[in-house]
């Protein structure tokens, strides 16, 4: 006998759920409702549609074979019935049905189910300031606001916009604006960096200083305090406690939280943060209820707490284990490790996992190595320097996250994806050193960056490597005065070290060329602190090794070497 089931939500987890379910249960009833006219559109790709990347909005609806998925196509090609337009206001959950409302007709029902599935999605978070109502400015909600966007650029309404909020959209909005637009673009983030609570800080002022160089004007540590509209009501500038920056558009990104209204109404379990509670088989605090998507709390696989990960790829995953459950298949959606990658202009940023920030925080006795090799042979063409840094536990060696920088490519994608199943298996340093990859020169180094980066975590972790720390090596560049008994150790080229030797000094500044250290060492102080420095770090840890043999010791090497530090968004960087 054929089962009642209705699905709350059509964009992602909700149209997964119900057609792998009408092919494991064919002659079962399922029924999506949403609220909107447009349905199963890819919300994540709408900062690519507003850049021009995809031409037509049309297609982020679309199947691979060009067929627009609307209550058409769920109806005829999937059996599944289709109810646009229509908001589910209450669930009754001892009658076991959902009241709805037509939004065009007003007509009330209600409809009943054997189980219930909420993918209700999240919602942007209101910016709470002046004129946050005026024409113009908006927030990345759905697929209709994204069209007007589009529709006013193209026009040539807006030559001047304001972005609020630095996270993964509000970035990717900069960039669809300036990219081809060429709309003068401003972007601004509360917190100190780019993408906070995602990366550490060396990546996020990588990333800063990639979109200005591109001409985007970004503005860290600087939050929005009015936005301000002319008579006839339409956005004219954003006030900041710093500045004023005219806009014909504002875009607001600061932020999405799950939809779980209806759930916490219905007595459901819900998370501090507003997610919807459910079990690893998706089921919520009442058994014949389920949730997946943008509305539920997952579990941390790296922290075991809750957390908040909304993304269309886990949205799918999950839909799928509902669908599963539903039709008598134990499977189960185990947890997240917060795996995140972004393009900007020809640069994309990544991580997986938890930053060394959040490792601190969690009360880890944590640590870190950065490493920045070539993103694929050296000698083989148009190869360039990929920044990693594995974040990891001194005590067990346990990795808790992998961040990266680097080219438009798919090098970055393809470590950070290793690292994910890897660290989804608690997987410590030494998996990560002894983990293979596919090797041919067009593709990556015979010792493959994650490799790279692993063993220097284990050399840091086994006391064999001795590292300063990023932010104490920057703030001495900047003020020599605070560590005086300082000196760099520049081993490169004469050519590289040379414009640092007269910027600062040969008393704080040394130059002893890499291949001469064995004959020269004499020359390295023994009443200073040298900071070993190259471009990638790997020559400065084969002198440091070498310098102890011979009783120096007071040294540190520089991780990453000036590879990191030429990539970050510093005043003073050597140009």
């Amino acid at each position: 006998m054929g089962k009642e089931i209705v699905i709350v939500g059509a964009v992602a987890a909700g149209p997964k759920a119900a057609c792998r379910l009408k092919r494991l249960k064919p002659d079962w009833n399922i029924t999506l409702v949403d609220q909107d006219s447009l349905i199963s559109y890819g919300g994540c790709g709408i900062p690519y549609y507003v850049s021009g990347d995809v031409s037509d909005a049309s297609e982020l609806r679309a199947t691979s074979f060009h067929v627009v998925r609307d209550e058409k196509f769920f109806e005829k090609a999937k059996g599944v019935n289709v109810r646009t337009r229509t908001r589910t206001t209450a669930i009754d959950r001892e009658r076991k049905v959902i009241k709805v409302i037509n939004l065009d007709s007003g007509e009330k029902q209600e409809l009943p189910y054997d189980k219930l599935m909420l993918a209700t999605g999240a919602k942007p978070f209101a910016l709470p300031i002046p004129g946050a109502d005026l024409d113009g400015v908006f927030t990345i909600a759905n697929l209709h606001k994204a069209v007007e966007i589009r529709k006013r650029i193209a026009q040539g309404q807006v030559g001047k916009a304001v972005v609020i909020g630095g996270g993964a959209i509000g970035i990717e909005m900069a960039e669809a604006l300036k990219d081809l637009w060429g709309v003068e673009t401003s972007l601004l983030e509360l917190a100190p960096q780019l993408l906070p609570s995602i990366v550490d800080w060396p990546m996020a002022s990588m990333l800063k200083k990639h979109l200005s160089e591109n001409g985007v004007n970004v503005y860290t540590g600087e939050s929005a305090t009015e936005i301000i509209g002319n008579d006839e009501g339409k956005v004219t500038a954003v006030k900041t406690p710093k500045r004023t920056l005219e806009a014909e558009l504002v875009i607001v990104a600061v932020g999405v939280r799950p939809r779980s209204e209806l759930a916490r109404e219905a007595g459901l379990e819900v998370a501090p943060r507003g997610g919807i509670r459910v079990d690893r088989r998706m089921r919520t605090s009442d058994p014949d209820i389920y949730a997946a998507g943008d509305c539920v709390a997952s579990l941390s696989l790296v922290t075991g707490r809750d957390t908040f990960t909304p993304l269309g790829s886990l949205a799918n995953r999950q839909g799928r284990v509902v669908a599963d459950n539903l039709a008598g298949i134990r499977t189960q959606f185990k947890g997240v490790c917060g795996s995140f990658i972004m393009k900007a202009f020809e640069r994309c940023i990544a991580t997986t996992g938890i930053s060394y920030e959040a490792a601190k925080a969690e009360g880890v006795d944590a640590e870190y190595a950065i490493t920045s090799p070539p993103d694929r042979a050296h000698f083989f063409p148009n190869q360039a320097v990929v920044i990693l840094q594995m974040v990891f536990d001194k005590r067990t060696r346990k990795v808790l996250g992998v961040q990266g920088f680097g080219m438009m490519n798919d090098s970055l994608s393809a470590r950070i994806d290793t690292a994910a199943g890897l660290i989804a298996q608690g997987a410590t340093i030494e998996d990560f050193a002894d983990v293979e990859m596919a090797y041919a020169p067009p593709f990556s180094s015979a010792i493959d960056s994650i490799n790279a980066v692993a063993y220097a975590a284990e050399n840091l972790c086994d006391g064999r490597f001795r590292q300063i720390e990023l932010d104490r090596f920057l703030a001495w560049m900047e003020d020599m005065t605070t560590e005086p008994d300082w000196v760099a150790l520049d081993i490169r080229h004469p050519a590289e070290a040379k414009p640092y030797v007269e910027k600062y000094g040969a008393d704080k500044w040394l130059f002893v060329q890499y291949e001469e250290m064995r004959a020269r060492h004499q020359e390295v102080p023994d009443d200073k602190t040298c900071i070993i420095i190259c471009n990638a770090g790997t020559r400065s840890y084969e002198v440091q090794v070498f310098l102890e043999s011979v009783g120096k010791t007071n040294n540190y090497v520089v991780g990453g070497g000036l590879n990191v530090v030429s990539r970050l968004d510093l005043e003073w960087n050597i140009k």
